[in-house]
């Protein structure tokens, strides 16, 4: 940093009093700033773009200005305009409070984190008195927070193609986008082809011309090079579209030892073919191999083949799947359940699916055919166990038949019911319920349930039960209850023909719709107050109850509760099954927190105004003036008057007391100008009584050559004083106040006569 020696400052200092003193001088003229040179690196020059970053972020501006002194109080302040030069909404970059005496030094400020552009200004604002410098020079200026390479992929979808290459066919386009730099979308992007700058600015770019494109983060003209953001390189190759397919039914079934050649759509170009079978590739590449023979006699020879041409000019394209299947290897599904409950007087439909190109189907009941069963569905009514057996037809293959897993057709020995809650319903809280049937299970010999709702659940007769005791009308499958009475166990039967169902057992608890209150004397303990008891208007000489302090049981006999402790106490009482709780009574400690007030005890009002104080916590209040007399009894109290005030709020037996103390603010400034021409108005240099009449602050004026012409501790309003004369219609003063050694205020004073 630049340094002025002591005696430079005090020279400057004193010529800046002189000229502060010459009516031919008005006002400090400030520069405008410009960069400066770090200290802090060795054989460094005045920087020419700001590209900071995490690690370097120190940037010094000189500025220089003339006098008069700038006020004691005077802060400068280093402001930065928006990228485009302007200072609509200037942001700070730094303050200086310590250079009101010092006419030519550097700031000392960092860049902002989220500052990109080219056109940056600085200027210089002083607050005491307020003038703003001239903008500066125009700088590039950038943080630089992502300094690593980008990487560039197809769609950003972080996969860089093999060799980087991406070849378009027949005019198509593809879009290439960064995908390694968080929030890529809030950054500016210099896009090239082949070492030309293109004018995409987006973090993707969407091409369709031959070249080699890259691209770098914008940090701007001197920034951008410095910040190591050129990406990988991605070459985009053209070529025209063939339409390549493999000749011939996409669908061919051999069988093994069959001769089959799979023949390319597009041959005699000198085209390279590869052929894959599953993504595989079986052949090639091979120039001219535009043809290939399936081996039958290899075992999986069955899949999908495809042909995939290269060459100059062409696209490399792959047609689409031809499907090659082995007429001798076939599945059989089968799309029914294992098992299946055949119900009373019904029957069921078993299915199976199959590969086989021309299947026979042949259904087996317990090992042996069906007459006549000879299609993939069978119709049964009889239990027992069944599959189907297939065998393929075509294409002069002998296979193996095969045969469907087993379905094994069972008759139920028993039904059950499964009833369930509908909807929300919590025990004891819930005012409704509605219970309904969920599931019919029927039941084997074994115990294997299965589910047959759809089946039967309009076929049998219902019964709805409380307690084990049938509900007169509740022959639904739903039941709502809405009243407490209707507490109790619930289950629901069922009638099928010999079938009698019976369901699990469902408890309801509705809440009852009483409202229990308790009340009390009092909530706040206090020494010689009246014990705190807390009663109920509710009747509780049959009732089973529960006193709670706290959420523990501190009494279950007594109809009232005397409350020595402090807490949380409720009123709990059992009722249908269920607890009844009160409403809950806070009981606390004394302390003087419990009165709070809204505004502060010592309170400045404007003389002439009104200024409310509100209390709050207190059951009843008064407030006093300083004879003791009774102002009011409300909550609140509206001040006018200086002086001190008494607020005495009652807790219960207890009382908490406040000082409240008025005062007036004092409501003028300084002045800067007398008239001194005998009318009586404005003759003397009065000041407001924080300064005047005071014995520890002193009053000292000086002239216009920083002579001392006046100086007096208690000051009485006086100057000038009638003795004083004045030898030019307009004059110009200076003015200290001081308490204790310390500036309080300065300033000017001009005499007009």
């Amino acid at each position: 940093m630049k340094k002025r020696s002591s005696l430079c400052n005090i020279l400057v200092l004193m010529l800046a009093i002189v000229f502060a003193g010459s009516s031919t001088v008005s006002s400090q003229v400030l520069n405008k700033p410009v960069a400066a040179d770090n200290p802090n690196l060795g054989g460094n020059s005045p920087w020419t773009a700001a590209c900071a970053s995490s690690s370097f972020n120190e940037y010094f501006v000189n500025f220089t200005w003339s006098p008069p002194l700038v006020n004691s109080d005077n802060e400068f302040v280093l402001e930065l305009s928006d990228a485009n030069g302007n200072f609509g909404s200037p942001r700070e970059l730094a303050r200086a409070s310590d250079k009101n005496n010092i006419f030519d030094f550097d700031f000392e400020f960092a860049v902002p984190t989220d500052i990109r552009g080219e056109n940056y200004k600085m200027r210089v604002r002083s607050t005491s008195p307020a003038k703003t410098s001239p903008a500066s020079d125009a700088y590039s200026m950038y943080f630089v927070d992502y300094n690593s390479p980008l990487l560039i992929s197809q769609d950003g979808n972080g996969t860089i193609p093999p060799g980087g290459t991406i070849q378009l066919c027949g005019g198509a386009s593809v879009t290439l986008a960064a995908h390694n730099i968080p929030n890529a979308s809030s950054y500016q992007y210099n896009w090239y082809r082949s070492g030309t700058p293109l004018a995409e600015k987006s973090e993707s770019i969407t091409v369709s011309s031959a070249g080699m494109y890259y691209v770098e983060l914008d940090y701007g003209s001197i920034c951008s090079g410095s910040a190591n953001t050129l990406s990988n390189t991605i070459e985009i190759i053209t070529g025209s579209s063939l339409g390549v397919a493999i000749n011939g039914s996409d669908n061919v079934g051999l069988c093994s030892g069959d001769s089959y050649t799979l023949q390319a759509s597009i041959t005699g170009m000198g085209l390279t073919y590869t052929w894959y079978k599953d993504n595989s590739i079986v052949a090639g590449p091979v120039l001219e191999g535009d043809s290939f023979a399936v081996n039958t006699s290899a075992s999986g020879f069955d899949g999908n083949y495809e042909v995939e041409i290269s060459g100059s000019g062409a696209c490399l394209e792959r047609s689409a799947p031809v499907t090659v299947n082995n007429l001798g290897n076939f599945e059989v599904t089968r799309q029914n359940a294992s098992e299946i409950v055949l119900l009373p007087a019904q029957s069921a439909i078993l299915s199976a699916t199959t590969t086989a190109t021309s299947p026979n189907y042949q259904w087996f009941k317990d090992g042996s055919p069906i007459t006549g069963a000879t299609n993939s569905t069978l119709n049964i009514s009889e239990t027992g166990n069944y599959f189907v057996r297939v065998t393929e037809t075509s294409g002069g293959c002998s296979g193996s038949p095969v045969d469907s897993d087993t379905t094994t057709i069972v008759s139920p020995d028993s039904f059950e019911f499964v009833i369930a809650y509908v909807g929300a319903y919590t025990a004891c809280e819930s005012s409704d319920a509605t219970l309904s049937l969920s599931a019919i299970n029927a039941v084997s010999s074994s115990g294997a349930k299965t589910d047959v709702t759809s089946e039967v659940q309009s076929s049998f007769a219902y019964q709805w039960k409380k307690d084990g005791a049938s509900i007169g009308g509740e022959t639904s499958k739903t039941i709502t209850l809405s009243s407490f009475e209707d507490n109790g166990g619930y289950t629901l039967e069922g009638v099928l023909d010999s079938f009698n169902a019976a369901s699990n057992n469902l408890n309801v608890k509705l809440s009852t719709s009483e409202v229990l209150e308790i009340s009390s004397n009092g909530t706040v303990l206090c020494d010689g107050a009246a014990p705190i008891v807390l009663t109920t208007s509710k009747d509780l000489t049959s009732e089973t109850f529960q006193w709670l302090r706290n959420g523990q049981v501190v009494d279950s006999s007594a109809e009232t509760l005397t409350a020595d402790e402090v807490g949380d106490y409720q009123l709990v009482i059992t009722t249908n099954d269920c607890p009844l709780n009160s409403n809950v009574i806070t009981v606390n400690a004394f302390d003087e927190s419990l009165l709070s007030l809204d505004k502060p005890q010592d309170l400045v009002i404007i003389e002439g105004e009104t200024e409310t104080v509100t209390a709050s916590g207190g059951q009843s209040y008064e407030w006093f003036d300083s004879n003791n007399t009774l102002l009011g009894t409300q909550d609140f109290y509206s001040f006018q008057q200086e002086g001190e005030y008494l607020l005495v709020a009652s807790f219960g037996n207890c009382t908490i007391s406040r000082v409240i103390t008025i005062t007036y603010r004092d409501t003028f400034a300084v002045p800067n100008v007398i008239t001194v021409n005998g009318d009586g108005i404005n003759d003397l240099w009065v000041l407001p009584n924080t300064f005047s009449r005071n014995s520890d602050v002193l009053v000292t004026i000086y002239d216009e050559t920083g002579k001392e012409i006046f100086s007096q501790a208690n000051y009485e309003n006086n100057w000038p004083q009638s003795t004083t004369t004045f030898n030019k219609s307009s004059m110009i003063f200076y003015y200290k106040i001081t308490k204790g050694g310390s500036s309080l205020k300065q300033g000017t004073i001009t005499v007009i006569r």
